[in-house]
């Protein structure tokens, strides 16, 4: 099951929109016992912060939590109040003992997240995916280890900042964990790792789905301001979400770039765009389809959709010489059969455990490189269906392009990306043929 189903439904109500307040000063947490930015051997507490309060980063302090009693929550902030004290609520019955923010730990605004960095030891990130590289760099600048859920950007410059962030974390000895959780699932891991070993043979096709219903809400809420609408709303608009090849697909294509060696594919074309009759908010595609060549002849299929009432399928068909592999459910058919029966585990508690293990023992694990690899894989997909052009990885690696604003230009009063029409009915995001990006 994808992270995403635990989201929050999206949609705000009026209170929540125009009830947010500015950015609360920072009081010192009280000293615990962690080293500044990097956890103390022997120590006991770890230190954690929420930068974003919807359901995938309510989630991932849980799961962080629930992995280590030792943890404590001790910050939060969002870009709406509401969120931040909704969610406290929430954890605080969850985890009564472990969440610990006070009132001056709550921040809210564009700003928040530089308050959470300052009084935690790990960053907990799951907010708007255009701002994720920007505050993964700040948190490693800052001497901190972080979490950061997928997509971990979604153009190249964000990669790019990615990747600044992963070198910059191998040399401070900081620890970068991806919410790219199939890594840490353990059907998964052994079906993948088989697959490398060659139980199925040379593969030779890959096919990926990942096509359900939309994210959000889908209708427009009342008497707001445009860009509190678009902030709130972000899996609906393509300058905060990057889109559903990004946004979604990216776990498929995780799994898929695994099992292939980490080796990224040579080029792709991509199809996309809007065919539902239905006025859904935002300016996002409905559907996408990407082909990707590999060098070795290989092909990978990869598939998105987001509308309602149709077929659903999340799956990863890893077609070889000798077999298929079924990674999902842990199992290969062919000339060599297999099924896990190993011991279950839930991958999103599983992740953390393993992340704040290896900070405990001085050795925290950097997922930075394969993450920044896979979300690129992604990104390619969803230029080519935007632009409808054939993308190689030379060009998406070398590109800087990204989409408008940048996030360091955001603010709460600038004048919103896109603007919806009379009948609330936005310009879909991009136009095959003659949309320019890389």
């Amino acid at each position: 099951m994808s992270p995403d189903k635990s989201r929050d439904a999206g949609s705000l109500s009026r209170r929540q929109f125009l009830k947010r307040s500015a950015v609360v000063a920072a009081t010192a947490v009280p000293a615990l016992t962690v080293a500044r930015g990097a956890h103390a051997a022997g120590s006991d507490v770890i230190r954690i912060g929420m930068v974003g309060c919807g359901g995938r980063c309510t989630g991932a302090a849980g799961n962080a939590m629930t992995a280590d009693p030792a943890v404590r929550l001790v910050a939060m902030t969002d870009l709406f109040a509401d969120r931040v004290q909704g969610k406290r609520n929430v954890l605080k019955k969850q985890k009564p003992n472990q969440v610990q923010v006070d009132d001056d730990h709550c921040f809210s605004g564009i700003d928040g997240y530089k308050k959470v960095i300052e009084c935690v030891d790990v960053v907990l990130i799951a907010c708007a995916a255009k701002f994720h590289p920007m505050y993964l760099k700040a948190g490693i600048e800052a001497g901190k280890h972080v979490f950061v859920e997928k997509p971990h950007g979604i153009d190249p410059a964000g990669i790019k900042t990615v990747a600044a962030a992963t070198a910059l974390a191998k040399q401070k000895n900081l620890g970068i964990l991806s919410g790219l959780q199939s890594r840490f699932h353990p059907a998964i891991r052994e079906t993948i790792k088989r697959v490398l070993d060659g139980q199925i043979g040379k593969i030779v096709t890959i096919e990926e789905n990942f096509i359900r219903g939309p994210y959000g809400s889908t209708r427009r809420p009342n008497n707001l301001r445009e860009l509190e609408i678009q902030y709130g709303n972000q899996y609906r608009f393509s300058w905060l979400c990057g889109d559903d090849v990004t946004q979604s697909l990216v776990h498929n294509l995780d799994r898929a770039t695994w099992a292939l060696g980490e080796t990224p594919p040579v080029k792709c074309h991509g199809l996309g765009g809007r065919s539902s009759s239905q006025n859904l908010l935002g300016d996002v595609f409905d559907h996408h389809s990407v082909v990707y060549h590999y060098a070795d002849g290989t092909r990978l299929y990869a598939f998105c959709r987001t509308t309602l009432g149709c077929y659903n399928e999340n799956s990863s068909i890893i077609m070889g010489a000798k077999g298929i592999a079924y990674p999902n459910s842990g199992r290969i058919t062919g000339e060599n059969e297999w099924r896990f029966s190993g011991r279950g585990e839930n991958p999103y508690v599983a992740e953390h455990r393993e992340f704040l293990k290896s900070i405990r023992e001085g050795k925290p694990l950097n997922c930075g490189d394969y993450m920044g690899r896979s979300t690129l894989v992604g990104i390619m997909g969803e230029l080519s269906c935007y632009s409808g052009r054939e993308v190689t990885w030379d060009q998406v690696t070398k590109s800087d392009y990204y989409l408008l604003p940048k996030p360091q230009d955001c603010t709460w009063d600038m004048e919103p990306p896109t603007k919806a029409n009379a009948q609330g009915v936005y310009p879909v995001c991009a136009t095959p043929g003659r949309t320019r990006n890389v």
